[in-house]
């Protein structure tokens, strides 16, 4: 199938924050395949002119690409008249599809809900006095997600800091919340690919959001925990249906 005959791309690539650039490009890369902006057996363009129109770096558009490639959106043929190929829509990842789809109103509210509430538990966090158990707490499961070893034991233990970041305000309601919210964010993230340069900037984040609590910084701790919740958001938006 060739591209389309009028170039709908500027609709959906546009320039990326800084702070969000991975997870910008691949949800505005994925969300341009889903669409049908970038059709099935075409090439994606240039990464020199993709680079140049989200304002990314090459390396970062070529970690972007290499998401899309994990989740079976598209390939790579090497040699000459080489480059990246959308593949059909049939050979996008299934694990758990048909399930998350029959709930795609639930999962988006998920989202929505979780922007709310998480970031607010980071800035409640952050305002009390918190004992020396509670710092450990939130240092403890911190270590867990920095030192998983596997898929499953890092998606585990990055539940499980958001759990205790919830636990340290000591507010059921908030507590309740936050538990409510990572049940179907579980759900959503195991179902897409385990996205190493994710987790980096992941960790990254967690770090700066411990720290934020640590210091009693509660502005800090919020504006980071809502830098995670829209970086987290925008890649489920790019690699879920």
């Amino acid at each position: 199938m060739t591209a389309p005959a009028y170039d709908l791309s500027a609709a959906v690539l546009c320039r990326v924050q800084g702070h969000h650039a991975f997870e910008a490009c691949v949800e505005q890369l994925a969300t341009a395949i889903r669409l049908g902006v970038f059709a099935e057996g075409s090439m994606l363009p240039p990464e020199r002119e993709l680079a140049g129109r989200m304002a990314v770096s090459r390396a970062t558009l070529r970690e972007a690409i290499a998401a899309l490639r994990q989740a079976n959106l598209v390939s790579t043929q090497r040699g000459r008249g080489g480059g990246t190929v959308v593949q059909p829509a049939a050979a996008f990842r299934e694990a758990g599809r048909t399930e998350l789809a029959d709930r795609a109103d639930e999962l988006a509210d998920a989202l929505t809900f979780r922007r709310i509430v998480e970031p607010g538990a980071c800035h409640a966090a952050a305002s009390r006095r918190l004992s020396s158990v509670h710092l450990d707490l939130v240092r403890a499961t911190l270590d867990d997600v920095l030192g998983a070893q596997d898929e499953a034991a890092h998606r585990q233990a990055d539940s499980r800091l958001h759990l205790a970041i919830a636990t340290v305000t000591e507010s059921p309601m908030t507590i309740n919340a936050v538990t409510a919210v990572q049940g179907p964010l579980h759900d959503m993230l195991t179902a897409i690919p385990v996205l190493q340069t994710n987790i980096e900037h992941s960790n990254r984040q967690h770090r700066a959001i411990v720290r934020a609590i640590e210091r009693g910084d509660a502005p800090a701790a919020r504006r980071e925990m809502e830098r995670h919740c829209d970086d987290t958001a925008a890649l489920l938006r790019g690699l879920l249906p």
